[in-house]
């Protein structure tokens, strides 16, 4: 079971369990890809996009943000959203590549950045 962060009716955010921040964007309707949406649908999922980018850049100053959306797993858009640090197991790496060392990280509550993210969102939407 994934922890919602958010939800409206045409978009969900979930966190990924990981060492980092690490939340996913997801489509409501099972889009296949991001050209199968209707276009103002599209503009909005890049409006979320943009404000939990912000919130967690500004909540827990990391190195890079990642964004990733391969969907070959899963497929339905979703965008996977990353704080990378270069105290993390995998930083440069990808995440889904090889681990170099053990973490280092000492990051700040994520209950306070989900609680964040819910509130920017909620004013936009």
């Amino acid at each position: 079971m994934h922890q919602l962060i958010y939800e409206n009716k045409h978009f969900y955010i979930e966190k990924e369990e990981s060492e980092i921040p690490w939340v996913k964007i997801f489509t409501q309707e099972p889009y296949k890809e991001l050209g199968d949406m209707p276009k103002e649908l599209r503009v909005a999922l890049w409006d979320i996009y943009d404000i939990v980018e912000d919130e967690m850049r500004k909540y827990y100053n990391p190195k890079k943000i990642n964004m990733a959306s391969f969907a070959n797993m899963l497929p339905r858009v979703h965008i996977h959203v990353m704080a990378r640090f270069e105290e993390d197991s995998y930083f440069p790496n990808p995440m889904w590549g090889e681990k170099l060392r053990e973490a280092k990280l000492n990051l700040p509550d994520e209950n306070e950045f989900y609680k964040r993210v819910f509130e920017a969102l909620q004013k936009v939407n």
